[in-house]
C-alpha cells in the first residue's frame, strides 16, 4: 500500500468519527477528525514525517523549522523534524503558544525559532484557517518567514482559501472528499 493509502486508511481507522459535532470555529458537522490519533501514532508519525518531506521538497520549500500552534501542530512537526534526521537538509520544530507565557521568558514560540527563520507552518487539519493564521501571525511577528502552510488534512471548508487569498501557499497530504467525508 502507498503511504497516501496507508495515511487514509489510519485516519479513517482512528481519527474519523460520525454523528453531530460542534467544530472549534462554532460550525456544526457530520463528522469529526481527531488528527492527534493518528499524529501521535507510531505509524502516522513515521508515514505524516516522510510524506511531509516529499510534499516539501515538491513545494521547493527548504525550511529551517516547522510549527504551528499547539496542541494539533506539534506531533506533525515533530514528525517532520525525526524524518529529516540525517538528510541533507535537517529540519527542527517549534511550537506556537495560544498567549505568550505570563512567567519566565514570556516567549510565545518555544523551540527551535529564531528571527530570520524560514519555516514552515504546519497543521493537523485546516477547517477555517484559523489556527494557522495564529501561527503564521506570530511567527511573522516574532521575525520568521514563512514558506507556506503544510497540512495533514485538509476539510474543505474554506480555510485553504483564507490562506491562499492571503497569500499563503497551501499544501495538504489529504482532504475530506480523498477520505470520502464529503
Amino acid at each position: 500500500m502507498s503511504d497516501v493509502g496507508a495515511l487514509r486508511r489510519l485516519l479513517l481507522e482512528r481519527s474519523v468519527r460520525r454523528g453531530e459535532f460542534t467544530l472549534s470555529s462554532g460550525k456544526r458537522s457530520s463528522y469529526y477528525i481527531d488528527c492527534r490519533l493518528t499524529t501521535m501514532s507510531a505509524e502516522g508519525m513515521v508515514l505524516i514525517g516522510r510524506m511531509a518531506l516529499a510534499e516539501m521538497a515538491r513545494a521547493g520549500w527548504r525550511p529551517k523549522g516547522v510549527g504551528g500552534l499547539t496542541m494539533g501542530a506539534d506531533p506533525v512537526a515533530y514528525a517532520i523534524a525525526a524524518a529529516s534526521f540525517r538528510t541533507e537538509a535537517q529540519i527542527d520544530a517549534f511550537s506556537v503558544r495560544k498567549e505568550a507565557k505570563a512567567h519566565g521568558t514570556g516567549q510565545r514560540i518555544e523551540g527551535n525559532f529564531r528571527a530570520g527563520d524560514e519555516v514552515v507552518v504546519v497543521e493537523d487539519v485546516i477547517t477555517t484557517g484559523g489556527s494557522a493564521e495564529q501561527a503564521i501571525a506570530a511567527v511573522v511577528s516574532a521575525g520568521g518567514i514563512v514558506l507556506g502552510v503544510l497540512a495533514v488534512v485538509d476539510r474543505e471548508e474554506g480555510g485553504r482559501g483564507v490562506l491562499e487569498r492571503a497569500g499563503r501557499r497551501v499544501v495538504v497530504l489529504t482532504t475530506a472528499t480523498d477520505l470520502d467525508l464529503k
